[in-house]
């Protein structure tokens, strides 16, 4: 057995069984391995954004790590923005790079680099194995790191990966499992819940589940705080019988009015809230000053445990609470716009569907309109980083092949990874993109105008780097060069017609919606 044949049969044995892959010369011996070693589901991907952005959508759904393949520092660094991505939203991936040779490194050919260098701004574990002999233990060693919501990154030299392994694979590692909240914090939390303040309850982590968010109610209702969700948990379970929870808006100045009367911030699973950028006279800091705030629980913490137990100290864990009705609003007909988007998807959208969003402006009024809608997972960016969407879309219907998958995505952002079109068509997941072809930035207008930068009005020279038309972009026809069925739809009834067809058609397909802009001022 050599050292890439250990290697995968550890990671298989330790229920790491899909790998994103996009390899190089590298890498020619792991990819040979999996012709060899039975369990590993190899899905390639046209570039490394997308090899990371699938595995990001993959940990959300699976609630497990998979694995990449990547190509040396530059691979790796192609990969950067959605490995980024996923380590903000506390999701679990074990990164595989390869390097040259042991012994090759010191001619510094061309594509040498400093690795670990890169890995090291976006993991939390970074290590280089040093002979086939290390590499097996090592990518136990890499699960393990990886745990419920941390990115291991593992550099194999291609000599380790051809070279003879003795040992063999090595011994998985325990499962991984959430940390217990200390005795002394949950006291702590439960005296500031008894506080006659305003408190709100802010929750985050990987996985807000319906079971979570009922909990949270009934804690609320027990104790008169008001619970919101971070403003992009990573994933979230919405839509009829889940509990009424809101999330603190993006817009910094939206969410300063939502908390401004805040006394107490309880934190579980999410950090403290800042603004997302920086702007003239906004402070960075969105809780009111003087607002004690108290972190509970972290996103690797046990926070089902935590809640529980703040529930039995108000003798709230069978209190009644209310949840959302289903509304389910009728289809959309006439002009074609965000609000009749979002009116369609309503209607539209399946039971226990995963809506992946990345629809940026064009997509904001989807969230409230599907509020109480189906069922669903609501997969959200969670750092920030545009190109999310399509490849998270493939890890999610890669994880949970039975469910449909939605993605809403906005055109500027869908060219960052459009490659992902190619990896649907060839997986043939059951992926429906709803493509917000606005020929616009203009989520970058929008934060043009909130800078205040030129006064916030762009002249033309700006005007022209935020407008992504000239020559006008046509989805429908990349989406068919790629393999997938697709529709352009103009008016509110074509994209009503095309999301009922998307629905009942199983396999990938692409809605070209052509929209108007975000109108400001």
């Amino acid at each position: 057995m050599n050292g890439a044949e250990s290697l995968i049969q550890t990671l298989v044995d330790s229920g790491v069984d899909v790998c994103f892959t996009n390899p190089g010369t590298s890498e020619m011996h792991f990819v040979a391995a999996l012709d060899e070693i039975e369990g590993m589901r190899c899905v390639l991907c046209l570039f490394e954004g997308v090899v990371s952005g699938a595995a990001l959508g993959y940990a959300a759904m699976a609630e497990k790590p998979a694995s990449t393949l990547l190509h040396l520092g530059p691979g790796l660094g192609n990969a950067l923005a959605n490995i980024h991505n996923a380590k903000k939203g506390n999701l679990p991936m074990v990164n595989i790079v390869g390097d040259h040779a042991t012994y090759h490194l010191e001619y510094d050919a061309p594509l040498t680099s400093d690795i670990a260098g890169i890995a090291g701004t976006v993991s939390h574990w970074v290590h280089s194995s040093a002979t086939p002999a290390d590499i097996a233990r090592d990518a136990a060693e890499a699960v393990q790191q990886a745990g419920i919501g941390q990115i291991a990154t593992l550099i194999l030299p291609a000599d380790v990966s051809w070279g003879d392994n003795p040992e063999g694979a090595a011994p998985a590692p325990a499962p991984a499992t959430p940390a217990a909240v200390a005795a002394d914090k949950l006291n702590e939390a439960a005296a500031l819940l008894r506080a006659d303040k305003d408190t709100v309850i802010m929750v985050g982590g990987r996985n807000l589940t319906r079971e979570r968010g009922l909990q949270l109610g009934r804690l609320a209702e027990a104790t008169g705080a008001r619970v919101l969700t971070e403003t992009f948990p990573s994933r979230v379970r919405r839509g009829a019988g889940t509990a009424q929870i809101e999330r603190l808006p993006y817009l910094a100045e939206l969410a300063i009015e939502e908390l401004k009367s805040t006394e107490q911030l309880l934190l579980i699973g999410c950090a403290s809230p800042v603004s997302f950028f920086a702007y003239p006279n906004v402070p960075s800091v969105l809780e009111p000053e003087g607002c004690t705030v108290f972190p509970l629980a972290g996103p690797n913490d046990d926070i089902d445990a935590a809640i529980e137990a703040l529930l039995g100290e108000f003798d709230a864990t069978g209190r009644e609470v209310a949840v959302r009705p289903l509304e389910v609003p009728p289809a959309p007909t006439g002009a074609l716009d965000a609000n009749a988007a979002a009116q369609a998807l309503a209607h539209h959208l399946p039971e226990d569907a995963i809506v992946v969003d990345e629809g940026v402006t064009t997509g904001l009024a989807c969230f409230p309109f599907t509020a109480n809608g189906r069922s669903h997972d609501w997969l959200n960016l969670p750092g920030g980083s545009i190109g999310f969407g399509l490849p998270a879309a493939v890890g999610a219907a890669i994880a949970c092949p039975e469910r449909k998958v939605i993605c809403l995505e906005g055109d500027g952002s869908a060219m960052y990874t459009v490659q992902s079109l190619w990896t649907m068509a060839r997986e043939n997941l059951d992926i429906t993109v709803l493509l917000f072809n606005n020929r616009k930035y203009s989520i970058l207008e929008l934060e043009f105008a909130r800078t205040g930068a030129r006064g916030g009005k762009p002249g033309p020279k700006a005007a022209s780097s935020l407008d992504i038309g000239s020559p006008n972009m046509d989805f429908a026809s990349m989406a068919r060069g790629m393999g997938m069925e697709a529709i352009v739809a103009t008016t509110a009834d074509e994209f009503s017609d095309a999301l009922a067809t998307a629905m009942a058609f199983k396999g990938p397909f692409l809605i070209d919606a052509r929209v108007p802009p975000l109108q400001l001022g």
